[in-house]
């Protein structure tokens, strides 16, 4: 029998972050019954203005915490850089999934390698950097290498190239010295990831594994299920569990993998819903967002099954650059299930949306999503 509370509708809900991953929340806990408090700071962010309470306050705010756990029976976030003492302060009063100590170590790059590393994961060759002088030679075979920020970094953001020591300890320097992480560049074959929900019992329910490509360092497209080697796969799944398993993590978390002369190396992990996973909107039985809304309700996980092929292609605020994209031509492929995020400006880089095309054919899905694609201008 299980341990945990279960929590049923009309409850309310709290989300930590407004973004796209928020929205998606709230739309999931509403199907379900469930109302939803958001805090976010942006008056017009997504989230917030579908939910039923928006709290436009910083994360660190008490009273502002404290007026969010007032309404709700547990709460959850949609990124990890909310700080782990907000967690903290909110487990106080409510049920807080995931817990401050998962958060930590995922929004700490240096932390999470030497997670990866002390749980006997594989991981790539790596040095930790505090000061100009940890920067390793070049007899250390770590170069070329790239040079993370250890906070705050996503998206290619805080990332830099080097292929010596110097140019090492320049990056070093742009960065202000903030603590990094020197990572050894790799020969990729390919990237992939995967999309878990673990509930408070240790019970843990798999979305297949996606293969991703990057576009300056953001995700463009996830193919699902990922090609190449069978047992790659498997393997991904089993490290993401044993990932989840050494963190006691409760809730949903996405692991990230590097594939190199065909060995699978984790990369890094969110302790959330995962970009890649989005297609489990339009082609699992249960999507990571219901996924979510159950972990922190208690409920018993659904099934994740894979009913459709299906590719995922983001859309970024790149392609308003000429005006309104071709909403016309894409939204004229039947097999296309389009997924606007309301935000209210378009800018460069910035996550708009996302597209799904599903189907019974993964090389016809991938030839659809790809011509849709290019309708958009994505990557132009």
């Amino acid at each position: 029998m299980s341990s945990a509370i279960t929590i049923l509708p009309p409850a309310m809900l709290g989300m930590l972050g407004g973004g796209q991953l928020g929205r998606f929340f709230v739309i999931a806990a509403h199907e379900m019954g469930y109302r939803v408090a958001v805090l976010d700071p942006d008056e017009n962010s997504p989230a917030g203005k579908i939910a039923d309470l928006h709290i436009c306050a910083a994360y660190d705010d008490e009273a502002a915490l404290a007026r969010l756990a007032e309404h709700c029976v547990a709460i959850t976030t949609e990124f990890e850089n909310v700080p782990a003492a907000t967690l903290e302060f909110l487990a106080q009063y409510c049920t807080v999934r995931p817990a401050a100590a998962s958060v930590a170590i995922a929004q700490n790059r240096v932390a999470e390698k030497n997670f990866f590393r002390d749980a006997g994961l594989p991981v790539a060759p790596y040095a930790v950097i505090r000061q100009v002088d940890d920067v390793p030679g070049l007899d250390s075979g770590l170069y070329p290498a790239i040079l993370k920020v250890a906070r705050f970094g996503y998206d290619g953001k805080g990332q830099a190239r080097v292929a010596s020591q110097d140019e090492a300890r320049a990056a070093f320097e742009q960065f202000r010295g903030e603590t990094c992480v020197l990572e050894r560049m790799l020969k990729l074959d390919y990237e992939v990831s995967l999309v878990l929900a673990r509930d408070a019992d240790g019970n843990v329910e798999a979305f297949p594994v996606a293969e991703n490509s990057h576009l300056n360092g953001m995700l463009d497209v996830s193919i699902v299920p990922a090609r190449g080697d069978e047992a790659i796969r498997q393997q991904a799944q089993q490290l993401a569990i044993e990932v989840a398993r050494k963190l006691d993590y409760i809730g949903v978390l996405g692991v990230e993998f590097f594939v190199s002369e065909g060995r699978l190396l984790v990369n890094e992990m969110a302790p959330r819903p995962h970009n890649s996973g989005h297609y489990t909107i339009d082609a699992c039985v249960t999507n990571q967002f219901e996924q979510q809304v159950r972990v922190l309700a208690g409920l018993p996980l659904g099934e994740p099954r894979l009913h459709s092929s299906a590719v995922m292609v983001n859309i970024l605020g790149d392609i308003w650059k000429d005006g309104e994209p071709a909403w016309a031509e894409t939204l004229a492929e039947p097999a296309l299930k389009m997924h606007l995020y309301g935000k209210h400006e378009a800018r460069a880089g910035r996550k708009m949306g996302h597209f799904t095309v599903i189907g019974g054919s993964p090389e016809a899905v991938l030839e659809t999503a790809m011509r849709a694609r290019d309708m958009l201008g994505v990557g132009n």
